[in-house]
C-alpha cells in the first residue's frame, strides 16, 4: 500500500492543476445535480415487518382515510371562559374551517363532535387527518399546518401539534462556531495561516462534494432528515483530521530538509496509509448500520460513510496537489530556515505514562468504570412532543394537551380489528373494547371508524402515560398479549399508531445491537490485524473502545435522561434517549476511536519496525503523534460540540455524546491507557503467529518498503515501483 500511495501522492503533486480541475468539475457537477434533481428528506421512523407497520400498510388498503398522518390542533379559551361561550365557540368554528383548508387535509373534526373537551371546558382538540403519510407530505403542507398558530385571537388560543407533523432539523449558524474553533486549533498547531487555511479548505471541499452527492440521491432513495447532519458532522471532523495528519507529516519532513515533492509523496505513503485504514474502519462501522435492517438507519449509515470516503479521497489526492501549490509556505517563516529542536510535551507525557504504567492503567479503568454506572438506567424511545424544543408549537401543544387530558392523549394506541365479515368484526370489536378497559394504565377506550364493508374496525386506546414512558411501552406489550388469543376464524388484531411504532422501533434496534457489534468489531479487528500484524494490539484497541463507550453513555444518560447539569445545555425536559442513538453512537465512536488508534499505534509500530526497543518505540510514537492527535481530537470535539447548540433534541444529544466520546477516547484511552498497556506488553504487543504471518498480506502501513528501496536503488527506480 505504501508504494501505491507514494505514486499517488507524487502524481497529485506533479499534476496538481489537473487534480484541482477534476475536483472542481466534480464539485460543480454534484452541486448542479443536487440543486436540480435533489428530493426531500423524510422525518419519520418506521421498520417494515413489525406488527405496527404491517397494520398501517393494511390500513392503506382497507381504510385509506385512517392510514395517512394524523395530528391534533389544541384550542384553549382564555381564563374565565370556556369553549362553549358564544364568541369562543365561533372562533373554534373558524379555526376548524381553516384547518380543513390546509392542503392534503381530508378531515378536521371539531372538539364538540369528538367530545375532546377537557373537564374544565377550557381546552379542546381538533382532530386532523391527512391523505398522506407524514414523510409524503410536501413542505407546503407542513408549513401551512405549522402556521395555524396565527389563528390565535383574544378569544381563542390555537396551537398545531402532533409528533408526525414537524419541520426536519435544519443546519444553522451555530455549527459555524465549531468550524471557527477548529480553524483556531489548526492555526495554533501549524503556526501558519497558509497551512491551517489549506487544511480547512480541502476538508470543506470534501464535505461539499459529499453533501451534494447525498442530496442528489434523495431523488431516488428515502433519506432521513437526520442523515445530512450526521454526514456533515463526520465529514467536517474526519476531513479536517485526515488532512491534518498528512500535512503534519509533510511539515515535519520539510523541516528536516526533505525535498517538497519527495516529502509529499512520502507523507501520502506513510500518514496516508494510516488515513486509509482509519477511514476504512469508520466506513465499515457506518455501512454496518445496514445490518440492523432499518431503512432509515441504512440510508443514514451509507450517507455518512460516503461522506467519510470522500474525505479520504480528498486527503489522498487533492491535499497533495494543494501542498504542491503552496510549497514551503506550509511552514512558518522561522521553520523554513532551521529545523526545530527539542522535544515537546508529547514525549514527556509518554515517558511519564510508561514509567507509572500500572497505576495509570488501574486508575484509567476504574475511573471510566465509575463514569459508566448511569448506563444501567438507559431507556430508549422515539422523540415526541415532550422532547421538542421549548417554545415550539409541537412542545406547547404537547404540554397543553397533557395538562388538560393527561400525557397519554398525545400518543393514543390504535387497535386494528380485521375479520372476514362485518358481523364478526362488530362482535370482536366489543371484546377488544372490554378487554382494553380492564388493562392497567388505560385511561379511556373508544370505538373508531370502520371500512365500507365493515370488515375492518378501529379501537382507540388512551394510555395513562406519555408516548415515551416505560408504562406505555409495557401497555403495548400487555395489550397485544391480551388480544392475541381472540385471533380466530380468520380474524387478525394488531396494535399500531405512532406510539406503537416507536415501541417496535426501539425493540428492533435493541435486538439488532449485539449482531451489529459482533460483525462491525469483528471486521475492524481483522482490518487492524492486517494493518499492525499483531493479535494483542487490535484486541487492546477493542477493549479500549468498550471503556470509551461505557463512560460516554454513562455521562449522556446522566445529563439527558436524569437531567444532571442539563439546564446549561438547553435541555429543559430530560427523558429517554432516542431509540437509534446507541447504535449510531456506537458505529461512529468505534470508527473514530480506531482513527486515533491507527494514528498513534501506526507511528509506534513504524519506530519498532525500524529498530527501536518496544518501550522506546512507544515513547517516540506517542511523542511524535501527540501534537497531531491532540489537535485532531480538539477539532473533532469542536465540530461535534457546535451541534450541541442546535435546538433539535436528537442532534443535540448526538453532538454531546460524540463530543464526550472523542475527548475520552483520545485523551484518556488512546494517549494514556494505550501507551501504558503497550509498555506493559513490551515486545509481546507485536507478537504474530508465524502461520498467520505467512498467509496475511503485508500492507506495509509503516512505509518500510520505501526505506528498503531508498537504501538499494536510486530515486527513479523508487518512483517506478
Amino acid at each position: 500500500m505504501a508504494n501505491l500511495l507514494y505514486r499517488l501522492g507524487r502524481f497529485s503533486y506533479q499534476r496538481r492543476r489537473l487534480v484541482a480541475a477534476v475536483w472542481t468539475f466534480l464539485l460543480v457537477l454534484l452541486g448542479v445535480g443536487a440543486l436540480t434533481l435533489g428530493g426531500q428528506t423524510a422525518n419519520t421512523f418506521s421498520i417494515p415487518g413489525t406488527e405496527s407497520q404491517r397494520a398501517l400498510d393494511a390500513l392503506a388498503k382497507d381504510l385509506p382515510a385512517a392510514s395517512g398522518a394524523s395530528a391534533s390542533v389544541v384550542v384553549q379559551a382564555p381564563e374565565g371562559k370556556t369553549l362553549m361561550d358564544p364568541a369562543v365557540k365561533a372562533a373554534v368554528g373558524t379555526a376548524v374551517a381553516k384547518v380543513g383548508q390546509v392542503p392534503d387535509v381530508v378531515a378536521a373534526v371539531d372538539p364538540f363532535t369528538s367530545k375532546a373537551i377537557s373537564p374544565d371546558g377550557r381546552t379542546g382538540l381538533i382532530s386532523v387527518q391527512f391523505t398522506k403519510s407524514a414523510d409524503e407530505l410536501p413542505k407546503a403542507t407542513t408549513d401551512a399546518y405549522d402556521e395555524l398558530d396565527a389563528l390565535s385571537t383574544g378569544d381563542l388560543r390555537v396551537v398545531p401539534g402532533g409528533g408526525v407533523v414537524g419541520a426536519p432539523p435544519e443546519i444553522g449558524s451555530t455549527e459555524i462556531i465549531g468550524v471557527a474553533i477548529a480553524a483556531v486549533v489548526l492555526i495554533v498547531t501549524f503556526g501558519s495561516l497558509v497551512a491551517a487555511g489549506m487544511t480547512l479548505f480541502t476538508a470543506l471541499i470534501g464535505v461539499a462534494a459529499g453533501m451534494a452527492g447525498l442530496f442528489l440521491v434523495t431523488s431516488v432513495v428515502e433519506v432521513s432528515s437526520t442523515a445530512p447532519i450526521l454526514a456533515l458532522m463526520l465529514g467536517l471532523a474526519v476531513g479536517i483530521d485526515y488532512a491534518l495528519f498528512i500535512s503534519s507529516r509533510h511539515r515535519s519532513q520539510l523541516a528536516e530538509g526533505m525535498d517538497p515533492e519527495e516529502s509529499v509523496a512520502r507523507a501520502t505513503a506513510t500518514a496516508g496509509s494510516a488515513v486509509t485504514f482509519a477511514g476504512a474502519t469508520v466506513v465499515i462501522a457506518l455501512a454496518g448500520l445496514s445490518l440492523v435492517g432499518v431503512p432509515f438507519l441504512t440510508a443514514m449509515g451509507f450517507a455518512a460513510a460516503a461522506t467519510v470516503l470522500t474525505a479520504v479521497l480528498v486527503a489522498l489526492t487533492l491535499l497533495p496537489a494543494m501542498l504542491g501549490f503552496v510549497g514551503k509556505r506550509v511552514l512558518p517563516r522561522r521553520a523554513r530556515k532551521a529545523a526545530p529542536s527539542g522535544e515537546g510535551f508529547g514525549f514527556r507525557w509518554a515517558r511519564l505514562v510508561t514509567r507509572f504504567r500500572v497505576p495509570v492503567v488501574a486508575l484509567g479503568i476504574i475511573g471510566l468504570g465509575v463514569l459508566a454506572i448511569p448506563t444501567q438506567d438507559l431507556r430508549l424511545a422515539l422523540p415526541d412532543g415532550a422532547s421538542a424544543a421549548a417554545g415550539t408549537n409541537q412542545r406547547v401543544a404537547y404540554d397543553l394537551a397533557s395538562a388538560a387530558f393527561g400525557p397519554g392523549s398525545n400518543g393514543p394506541l390504535v387497535v386494528v380489528v380485521k375479520t372476514p365479515n362485518a358481523q364478526q368484526s362488530n362482535a370482536l370489536t366489543e371484546q377488544v373494547l372490554g378487554t382494553a378497559k380492564g388493562l392497567k394504565d388505560v385511561v379511556a377506550v373508544q370505538p373508531g371508524p370502520g371500512s365500507e364493508d365493515g370488515s375492518t374496525r378501529l379501537v382507540s386506546v388512551i394510555p395513562a402515560g406519555g408516548p415515551a414512558s416505560e408504562e406505555t411501552s409495557d401497555l403495548v406489550k400487555n395489550l397485544r398479549d391480551a388480544v392475541r388469543p381472540m385471533e380466530q376464524n380468520g380474524a387478525t388484531i394488531s396494535v399500531t399508531g405512532n406510539t406503537a411504532v416507536g415501541v417496535d422501533v426501539s425493540n428492533k434496534l435493541s435486538d439488532a445491537l449485539p449482531t451489529y457489534l459482533i460483525v462491525v468489531i469483528g471486521l475492524s479487528f481483522l482490518l487492524l490485524l492486517l494493518a499492525f500484524r499483531s493479535i494483542l494490539v487490535p484486541l487492546k484497541a477493542t477493549l479500549g473502545f468498550l471503556l470509551t463507550v461505557g463512560a460516554t453513555f454513562g455521562i449522556t444518560v446522566a445529563v439527558f435522561q436524569k437531567g444532571w447539569g442539563a439546564e446549561p445545555l438547553g435541555v429543559d425536559s430530560p427523558g429517554p434517549l432516542v431509540s437509534f442513538l446507541p447504535i449510531i453512537m456506537l458505529g461512529v465512536l468505534f470508527g473514530l476511536a480506531m482513527d486515533y488508534e491507527v494514528f498513534i499505534v501506526s507511528r509506534v509500530r513504524e519506530e519498532f519496525v525500524h529498530g527501536l526497543h518496544a518501550n522506546d518505540a512507544t515513547v517516540q510514537g506517542v511523542g511524535h503523534g501527540a501534537r497531531v492527535v491532540t489537535a485532531a481530537a480538539l477539532i473533532m470535539a469542536s465540530v461535534f460540540g457546535g451541534f450541541i447548540l442546535v435546538h433539535d433534541p436528537i442532534i443535540k444529544t448526538i453532538g454531546f455524546g460524540l463530543t464526550i466520546g472523542v475527548l475520552i477516547d483520545a485523551f484518556v484511552v488512546r494517549m494514556t491507557l494505550v501507551p501504558a498497556v503497550l509498555s506493559l506488553l513490551g515486545d509481546r504487543a507485536w507478537w504474530f503467529p508465524k502461520w498467520l504471518d505467512r498467509i496475511t498480506p503485508n500492507v506495509d502501513i509503516e512505509g518500510e518498503s520505501l526505506r528498503v528501496r531508498e537504501s538499494g536503488e536510486d530515486r527513479k527506480d523508487l518512483v517506478e515501483v
